[in-house]
């Protein structure tokens, strides 16, 4: 019976067998169901810390690094800057307004369990063709649930990515990032300190929903619509009304010192935050189960331990602070129940009612004996067999494909690519705060640092891009997750903006796999590379493997998310756009190579070889792009990537209704590429001179290409379509596919 619940909760028989080791005994249920969860791949990370340890996560400005609630950065005049990114994908296939919901309250509780205060979140999407009904449906769900738990808690949502791809057909990508910022001195972290200290159990009453999320939901693929409904009710249900209460009680104990360390219950629940916090700190911690608030009866302690009920988190008190944290509780209509106490360790334990004991713990009956390392930072640790695919030639670092084709109809191509996707996030309130410059729609977000605590303007900025490209990766993962990260540089310096740390969300298939792993394995070697190169740290981060569905693994997804500086923040970024009249200029080298591209998936091709990021060349160009856009030399800017060059003035024209005429593009191959270290730059007549100054004098070449001007967008010798044409394509694509009409209708 043992064996068949080990196995029934996600364990193997070699981790059951290191359970009794642990244990010098068989463990309980409930026991293993805190190990099922524990060391679940979402929370044990146990296939892919082997290969994380490869990553810099080390930076002057570096606070907080890898391991905690989120990452920590020194912003400058006695402010942090807490960034999250996590994933919610397999919830959001079962139940997309709840699974992104429940991602996007999940990710504001990792920012305020620092000490900050969330001032923006960012949502990276990626469901399946627009073809497929489901796929629409999960869109409409996911974007609602974003919207309904955002707006409400008053956290703007700024910007983001849509992507539609039949990799996602079965298995949507729900990556959401947040921003957060506090005064240095708040900074707090997880971890339970202080024998004696009581661990205070803060928010919503505690239920079924979410029971082995992690578990069953984040640890295993999709199969058959009867299974993927039967995993329904381990979805969570969030009360975003709830969490903003939740959020301004926190903040208030942090700012009076009221609290020694705290933990959201997000993954795995109380099982998690007890062990967690107390592994940290070096301690242990006994648990009641029966002085946990349930909103259901007859619940398990099993259950109570596991349950991924929303808006919870747990803080680490001193006995002589208890009546006030519950006064300030009180006045939030945040509820508030002391169900631990932190021991001497090593064990975390849970025990079934009693009377508590200040100096000496409960007295009920003991229902769990564990070490609490052992839940935490001892988990298993997997070093999985990577074996490339047998169509990569790992010397040549070229997958073997059939020879492109031309472009017979270089116009109808570029109006297949055009999408405006702010059917999205026009559903997001992003000006909450007041402190949105730059909004979703452009190449990066900029917002006005302000200081936490008096709210005094810096007169500085803070940017934000997150960045994917699973056409790159799927073709050459290394060199594809390092152009990722070089657009996300090459985004931030057209708003100006210097970066200054990464986070990062890697999206896989099944672990299991070798050619995953070796995905993976070579995902983290690219990041890792360009970080270094970049002088970026990565201060955290989130793997989401298992997605799959039906057996087919997702095309290897890693997202960048970035944060810049801007030193002085007294103008709007040009934006994407042009003006009449304005000089169309390229700043960069374009290599006439299409593997991996936009263009070529259409066209069914999948392999070949990327382009090549040179990385002091990239650096070079950005530093250039950035000094115009501080100067105010630009009347409009875009980096080139997806899409090439083409979509590039394609989508400055149709934001702007104004047309171009340009020139020295030999043919589709310049016009599509997607090679790196380039943007195209909109100048008014009488700067022309000034800019290319600034780019001779660093060296980076610049090209004149045309002029923005008429209703038509022209490139010579190659094609010419209406404004209005493209506009429309551009404008009504999304709306349509998704039942709304055109925009104008």
């Amino acid at each position: 019976m043992a064996e068949s619940i080990h196995r029934s909760l996600g364990l193997t028989d070699g981790e059951y067998d290191e359970i009794v080791r642990i244990l010098g005994r068989e463990p309980n249920h409930l026991e293993l169901a805190m190990y099922s969860v524990m060391w679940s791949e979402h929370c044990s990370y146990k296939s892919s810390r082997i290969h994380l340890k490869r990553l810099p996560t080390e930076g002057e400005a570096v606070l907080v690094g890898p391991g905690e609630n989120a990452g920590v950065v020194d912003v400058g005049d006695g402010i942090a800057a807490a960034l999250r990114i996590e994933s919610h994908n397999h919830p959001s296939a079962i139940e997309p307004y709840q699974g992104a919901a429940t991602g996007a309250g999940g990710i504001l509780r990792d920012i305020f369990t620092m000490g900050a205060r969330p001032i923006a979140l960012m949502d990276p999407l990626r469901f399946g063709s627009l073809d497929d009904a489901r796929s629409r449906w999960i869109a409409e769900g996911v974007v609602s649930g974003i919207s309904g738990y955002g707006n409400s808690v008053g956290v703007p949502t700024v910007g983001g990515e849509t992507v539609f791809d039949e990799t996602y057909s079965e298995n949507p990508l729900v990556n959401v990032l947040c921003l957060g910022l506090l005064p240095v001195d708040r900074l707090v972290l997880g971890q339970a300190t202080g024998v004696g200290n009581l661990a205070v159990l803060l928010g919503a009453t505690t239920g079924r929903d979410g029971i082995g999320g992690v578990s069953v939901l984040a640890s295993a693929g999709f199969g058959d619509a009867e299974s993927d409904a039967a995993k329904r009710p381990s979805v969570q249900v969030g009360d975003p009304f709830e969490e903003k209460r939740l959020i301004e009680a926190c903040l208030e104990l942090l700012d009076r010192g009221l609290v020694v360390g705290i933990q959201d219950l997000g993954g795995a629940g109380l099982t998690c935050a007890t062990s967690e916090t107390a592994s940290r700190g070096g301690m242990g911690m006994d648990v009641d189960v029966r002085s946990v608030p349930l909103r259901e009866e007859g619940m398990a302690p099993f259950e109570i331990m596991t349950s991924e009920s929303q808006e919870r988190m747990l803080a680490i008190v001193e006995p002589e602070h208890l009546d006030e944290v519950l006064e300030i509780c009180n006045r939030w209509e945040v509820r508030a129940s002391v169900v631990g106490k932190v021991t001497p360790g090593p064990a975390t334990g849970a025990r079934d009612g009693g009377r508590l004991r200040i100096l000496d713990g409960w007295d009920g009956e003991v229902l769990a004996d564990i070490p609490a390392a052992s839940l935490h930072e001892d988990a298993p640790l997997y070093d999985r067999p990577c074996t490339a695919p047998g169509s990569f030639d790992e010397n040549l670092r070229v997958r073997s494909a059939a020879p492109l084709p031309d472009s017979k109809d270089p116009a109808g191509d570029l109006l297949d690519l055009l999408t405006d996707t702010s059917w999205v996030w026009t559903q997001y309130d992003h000006q909450l705060f007041l402190n949105t410059v730059e909004g979703p729609g452009g190449d990066a977000v900029v917002l006005r640092l302000k200081h936490p605590r008096t709210g005094v303007d810096t007169g500085r900025g803070l940017a934000l891009t997150t960045d994917g490209n699973h056409r790159w990766c799927a073709v050459d993962p290394r060199a594809g997750t390092a152009l990722t990260v070089a657009e996300s540089v090459m985004n931030l310096a057209c708003v100006g903006a210097r970066p200054v740390a990464v986070v990062n969300c890697l999206n896989f298939g099944n672990p299991e796999h070798p050619e995953v792993m070796w995905q993976f394995s070579e995902a983290v070697d690219g990041m890792a590379e360009a970080c270094r190169a970049f002088g970026l740290p990565v201060i955290g981060g989130n793997v989401s493997f298992y997605n799959e569905s039906s057996g087919a693994d997702i095309d290897p997804t890693p997202v960048i998310g970035m944060l810049g500086l801007i030193d002085r923040l007294d103008r709007r970024p040009p934006g994407v756009g042009f003006v009449e009249g304005g000089r169309l200029l390229v700043v960069g080298v374009t290599q006439p190579e299409l593997s991996g591209s936009a263009w070529a998936r259409a066209k069914g091709h999948r392999g070949g070889h990327l382009p090549a990021l040179d990385h002091s060349h990239h650096l070079a160009v950005a530093a250039v792009v950035r000094t115009l856009v501080a100067g105010g030399l630009l009347a409009g800017v875009h980096d080139v990537s997806g899409g090439g060059l083409g979509l590039a003035l394609a989508e400055m024209a149709v934001r702007s209704g104004i047309g171009f005429q340009a020139a020295r593009i030999a043919d589709h191959r310049e016009l599509f590429s997607e090679s790196p270290s380039r943007a195209v730059l909109c100048v008014v007549p009488e700067l022309v001179s000034a800019v290319e100054n600034v780019c001779a004098e660093a060296g980076v070449p610049v090209q004149r290409v045309g002029v923005a001007t008429g209703d038509r967008l022209s490139v010579k010798g190659l094609f010419e379509v209406g404004l209005e044409e493209a506009t429309g394509a551009w404008r009504d694509r999304l709306p349509v596919a998704l039942g709304s009409g055109t925009t104008q209708g």
